[in-house]
């Protein structure tokens, strides 16, 4: 099945959305590593704005135009991130992380039952596919400190001040 993206301009910078005729399969921030440019992926296609899949990435973009807008504080949109057993519980885990909150790695391990699994959980977050909407970016270091996001540190803390979370100095 083809995926169709789209890009979205935002205030964190463009993000790719990427979706299946059924559910989003990915956000990405504009500079990525370990992927292609959307146009070079195979099988990706970009959105003509007809079919199931861009009718999905239009609901996709005006949710995330009211996430940014401060009128949307949660996500209704079908999923379906690629990633392992471990990993997709650990993002719907994330899922439950409330709009303006943060917890630790430490947190989300205790909560799936295991607390030796703190690395195991900072490795699949920072899988994570569909930042975001998926909010990796409300999870911090032990002491609330900032630690890696995707899109970079600067956008972790400017999507953690958008949602009102206060950062005391020193939390860099």
């Amino acid at each position: 099945m083809p995926i169709t993206f789209t890009r979205f301009p935002s205030p964190v910078g463009e993000l790719v959305l990427a979706a299946s005729d059924t559910a989003l399969k990915g956000v990405f921030f504009p500079v990525h590593r370990n992927r292609a440019a959307p146009e070079e992926q195979p099988g990706w296609v970009e959105d003509d704005g007809r079919g199931p899949a861009g009718a999905l990435l239009a609901r996709v973009r005006r949710q995330l135009t009211e996430y940014f807008d401060r009128t949307r504080t949660t996500f209704d949109l079908p999923l379906d991130a690629a990633g392992s057993a471990f990993e997709r519980r650990v993002w719907d885990l994330l899922r439950t992380i409330p709009y303006g909150a943060t917890t630790s790695y430490g947190q989300l391990a205790l909560r799936l039952g295991d607390p030796h699994a703190t690395r195991a959980v900072g490795a699949a977050n920072g899988k994570n596919p569909i930042p975001i909407i998926v909010p990796c970016h409300r999870v911090v270091g032990a002491r609330g400190e900032l630690t890696g996001f995707g899109g970079g540190l600067d956008r972790k803390r400017w999507l953690l001040e958008h949602e009102g979370v206060l950062l005391m100095l020193g939390r860099a």
